[in-house]
């Protein structure tokens, strides 16, 4: 896996969708009666509160900012959502292809949205070593504190609950319900967040994204609608759970037909536009750190009595689920 992070930057982006189209075919009929609705996540946490004011579910938008094309189209975005009411989370990479200014975060936080760290470098290297993650986690904090950042998600999904526990956060979101077309497929199998605990007895909320990414569905699967999110939506709705999506700038074409890897802006206005119009009264628009917040002080992170499950490190992780 890490000789293909090293030559990765050296295959032109339509060849790796390519690659990764081929590979999914197969795989897409394999894993239908867990992707994209796994029907062993809908377990309801012990103790839930439930959500905000009686909302039947939370909505959840957060972006990963790959390269400069992504970085340049943050402000057209994050001014598409505004116009339809919805706020979201920027994920920026500290020590990528590009530097993010500080103008733009700036931006973003003044219109009310939210600024997270998204891995390191995302060149595959965050997880080679734990020594190179402990390494890495003292330079990754020192940004979450420049930038008065509260979360994280690692690139290409990879996760190890028990290492991320090193970075100075409130949540991390470098999880899923299920998604077999990661590199890492290990779900967690839940479309709620839970609690992973420290060594020293603090804790942070893992928010697992929980409709399938957006370069997975247009980019690799090449589905010309986006009946997918809406039909997960719907589901994750009638469940009371987290709808949690990421999309990346980088792919989006706003004013020009779109490259190979790029799908049109429409199917993400459209998919924002079918949330307003059927869950504008029923959902609760959250950015991640409001949902960190809000379980933080209803469902405070409670060692005693956790349900127990393992990650793919081994980790014991306290979740929330009966």
């Amino acid at each position: 896996m890490y000789f293909y992070y090293g030559i990765k930057p050296a295959i032109p982006v339509g060849v790796r969708f390519a690659l990764r189209h081929y590979h999914s075919i197969p795989l897409k009929w394999a894993v239908a009666s867990t992707w994209p609705i796994n029907p062993a996540a809908v377990g309801i946490p012990a103790n839930w509160p439930g959500w905000p004011d009686g909302k039947k579910f939370a909505f959840v938008l957060s972006h990963d900012v790959e390269g400069r094309k992504g970085l340049e189209r943050c402000r057209t975005l994050a001014n598409l959502e505004m116009r339809l009411g919805f706020r979201s989370s920027y994920n920026f990479v500290p020590e990528g292809e590009y530097v993010t200014p500080v103008e733009l975060r700036s931006y973003l936080i003044k219109n009310g949205f939210e600024v997270g760290v998204h891995d390191l470098h995302h060149d595959g290297s965050l997880y080679r070593s734990q020594g190179e993650f402990s390494k890495s986690a003292l330079k990754i904090n020192q940004y979450l504190e420049d930038w008065n950042a509260v979360g994280f998600r690692s690139g290409f999904m990879r996760h190890d609950l028990g290492w991320i526990g090193k970075l100075d956060i409130r949540y991390d979101a470098s999880t899923f319900d299920s998604d077999p077309f990661e590199p890492q497929p290990d779900g967690v199998q839940t479309i709620f967040p839970f609690w992973v605990h420290r060594p020293e007895g603090s804790a942070y909320l893992e928010l697992p994204y929980t409709l399938p990414q957006d370069s997975t569905v247009f980019l690799v699967l090449r589905e010309k609608n986006n009946d997918v999110w809406k039909r997960k939506l719907d589901w994750i709705a009638e469940q009371g759970g987290m709808a949690f999506v990421i999309v990346h700038p980088d792919y989006l074409a706003f004013e020009k037909r779109p490259a190979y890897s790029e799908y049109p802006v429409d199917l993400y206005q459209d998919f924002l536009e079918y949330v307003q119009k059927h869950y504008q009264d029923s959902a609760w628009f959250a950015r991640p750190s409001d949902v960190e917040q809000y379980l933080r002080h209803r469902m405070a992170p409670d060692k005693s009595a956790p349900v127990q499950f393992h990650d793919s490190s081994g980790l014991n992780v306290s979740e929330l689920r009966a």
